[in-house]
């Protein structure tokens, strides 16, 4: 007893001396504590299992029986069950036992089966006396990847297919992507990236990655890119990188011009970022919010061109830094992220935001649209500008709460998503002149015929009389909705636009190309056939694909200014250039001619109509919002006119498209006599139309 043994601790190098029977207490304390060899042995089942997988995940109903070892002579108790739930019983009993409670519900993966377990594995919430002891034990699953617990089966198998869709099928949960041979390489604009093979879920992946969504990277791109030609460097965020195709197309087309930044708070993401850096040849910048310290990591060539990746919510990084240009994309709509990219935002910046939540934006979720946007729609035949101008609407109000107005450069509205790139203006004044712009608008439902509510707080007795239109005295009932508040100004900038086309044709990109240049008719209302960009007094100008393209006059150095505070005077020739070039901006909406068509008339051709309305001194264009929409300032009663002038009757097959003649000297808006149209009122009235619009039908139509 009085032995003592003297050790060193390696940490200070004292000796300590310590009694030989206290050693003695604590090896005889270990040797408690160590596994049994039978248990050891139970739990080394087979070669192939996993040691860090629980006992209720075997691969053969065999290896479940090994865990309560039977035997004929002993009383044995279920492995997944407790003593209080089913009793030790013999070998025979528990093998019908393991076999029909455990084995077939199990879930099967991979060769493996997830039999459920009755044990005190899952917390379970306290009785009402709050005895946890006498609580009843939960049935429920131990997940093969992540260890988690889930009470249905249903559920389970949902748990596990959602790892699988991730890419984790890991034998433990590892926050780490699927390997590198199940991922495959896509190619776009000269960037490869690497995706997962089910990257075009959002709902499943964490790098999702559209391919139809090509055309809408190409705009925000040549967006970018005429940017980029007024200042440089500017620093530029793609807010939610996912696989980071956007951001590597920015640095490797536009290079030192541009400094960009991804980010995406989903480790997984990061990590795919930083390997399709790494395969385009681009260098890394990391700036984790974890980490204190910022990492270069480099691969392949050395390239002068850098990448930040971020790895943190998008609101936290637009209010910690400044950017030039930012470009938001989450899944679904993106008010939430508005008040946080016009904070920082620099002025005379960019800021595009593409929406997929298209559902509540074209009026088929209208509670959704309300919720979100605060903004009263309905369906209507220009739905899709009603989601753009709802957008706007959005946008003007982010942006005026931090005292900056905006200008819309680009709108569009296509099947899959809204894009909106409005440029940023400091100062109240454009940010009370933009807020001004957000009004009401008066929609018959009648006639479809709209008009924005007029500027002013005071109530008006009758609103109705704002529209062009007589539903209201004729029709029974209340005829108008008011929608909004929505955007009432212009949706294009017509000189972006130009330069936005002169990128895409340096760049080479067609999809791109055709789209801007129905922007840029849209944004004239003119057609293509008298479309051009090119003033008397233009100097620099360029010719691709049969239009004039006007390129800046003002060189690139003349917006750069140092400092963050900017001279009056550099306010003041802001301001001047940033005035629109046209003082009469594009009609607001359009008309759909499929819906203004009569029944028993051949409508004329498109192009044709638009040359008609042209002839009658009306601005008429084509629109990328409805392949067969037509944006013009003719009130809706001469729309008809004109259109029911040209129609012909469905029975003269071979009849010549061209006007139809009416009896004497009747002319277009002219009445024509009660006793010739009275069968053609009724078809009208019959189609849905107002009977003050069949006056114009011809009076050998109504024969017919």
């Amino acid at each position: 007893d009085g032995l003592v043994v003297s050790e060193k601790v390696n940490s200070n190098n004292i000796d300590v001396k310590i009694p030989k029977s206290e050693l003695e207490a604590e090896e005889k304390v270990a040797e408690e504590e160590r596994p049994r060899e039978s248990d050891s042995s139970i739990l080394d089942l087979s070669s192939d299992y996993p040691r860090d997988k629980h006992i209720s995940i075997q691969r053969h109903l065999a290896d479940l029986e090994k865990l309560a070892d039977l035997r004929e002579d002993e009383r044995k108790l279920c492995p997944l069950c407790p003593e209080e739930k089913f009793r030790a019983c013999y070998g025979h009993k528990l093998h019908r036992h393991l076999q029909n409670l455990h084995w077939k519900v199990s879930v099967e993966f991979e060769g493996y089966r997830m039999c459920i377990c009755h044990l005190s594995c899952r917390p379970v919430k306290p009785n009402l006396v709050g005895d946890q002891t006498l609580s009843k034990l939960g049935a429920h699953y131990h997940c093969i990847i992540c260890s988690a617990t889930i009470v249905r089966r249903t559920d389970m198998i949902g748990h596990v297919n959602r790892h699988v869709n991730k890419g984790e099928t890991e034998s433990r949960f590892i926050t780490v992507r699927a390997p590198k041979s199940s991922c495959k390489v896509v190619k776009e604009s000269a960037t490869d990236v690497q995706v997962l093979p089910n990257h075009s879920t959002p709902q499943k992946t964490d790098s999702y990655f559209n391919p139809k969504m090509k055309l809408n990277r190409q705009l925000i791109f040549c967006a970018l890119a005429v940017l980029a030609g007024e200042r440089k460097p500017i620093e530029c965020l793609d807010a939610f990188g996912a696989t980071g195709i956007m951001g590597l197309q920015w640095a490797k087309h536009l290079r030192s011009s541009v400094k960009v930044t991804i980010n995406d708070c989903n480790e997984n993401s990061v990590t795919m970022i930083k390997e399709n850096c790494h395969l385009n040849k681009m260098k890394v910048k990391l700036n984790l919010r974890e980490e204190d310290h910022d990492e270069t990591v480099g691969n392949g060539e050395e390239n002068s061109d850098t990448i930040e990746v971020t790895k943190m919510d998008a609101n936290v990084v637009m209010h910690l830094r400044s950017f030039d240009f930012i470009h938001l994309d989450p899944f679904g709509s993106s008010v939430n992220y508005l008040d946080s990219a016009f904070r920082n935002v620099r002025n005379l910046g960019i800021v595009s935001l593409t929406s997929t939540d298209i559902s509540s934006l074209y009026a088929k979720a209208q509670h959704v649209a309300l919720r979100h946007y605060a903004c009263n729609i309905v369906r209507t035949e220009y739905y899709k500008e009603l989601a753009a101008r709802t957008i706007i609407a959005a946008v003007t109000r982010a942006a005026a709460r931090c005292n900056k107005g905006i200008e819309v450069l680009l709108a569009v509205a296509l099947e899959h998503f809204v894009l909106v790139v409005v440029r940023v203006l400091r100062g109240p004044t454009p940010a009370d002149n933009s807020a001004k712009k957000v009004r009401y608008l008066i929609h018959c439902q009648w006639c479809e015929e709209r008009v924005f509510q007029k500027e002013g707080n005071m109530v008006e007795e009758n609103p109705y009389h704002q529209l062009p239109c007589d539903c209201y005295g004729s029709m029974p009932g209340k005829t108008a909705v008011l929608l909004g508040p929505l955007w009432s100004g212009a949706l294009f900038s017509t000189g972006f636009l130009r330069r936005m086309l002169l990128e895409a044709v340096q760049h080479g990109l067609d999809e791109a190309q055709s789209l801007l240049k129905t922007l840029l008719c849209e944004a004239e209302c003119t057609t293509l056939k008298h479309f051009s960009t090119h003033g008397p007094g233009d100097e620099n100008k360029q010719e691709e694909c049969g239009v004039y393209i006007r390129t800046p006059d003002t060189p690139a150095e003349s917006y750069l200014v140092h400092g963050k505070r900017k001279s009056q005077e550099f306010l003041r020739s802001t301001a001047k250039r940033q005035r629109p070039e046209h003082s009469a901006e594009h009609p607001p909406f359009y008309y759909n001619i499929h819906r203004h068509s009569i029944k028993g008339m051949n409508m004329p051709k498109l192009n044709k109509f638009l040359n008609y309305l042209s002839e009658a001194g009306y601005r008429v264009s084509r629109t990328h919002f409805d392949p067969m929409g037509v944006r013009t300032d003719a009130p809706l009663a001469q729309f008809k006119t004109v259109f029911r002038k040209y129609s012909t009757p469905t029975y003269v097959g071979a009849q010549a498209e061209g006007p139809v003649r009416l009896p004497g000297d009747i002319q277009v808006g002219e009445e024509v006599p009660a006793a010739a149209v009275i069968q053609v009122e009724k078809a009208a009235l019959a189609d849905g139309e107002p009977a003050v619009f069949a006056q114009s039908y011809p009076t050998h139509c109504a024969a017919a």
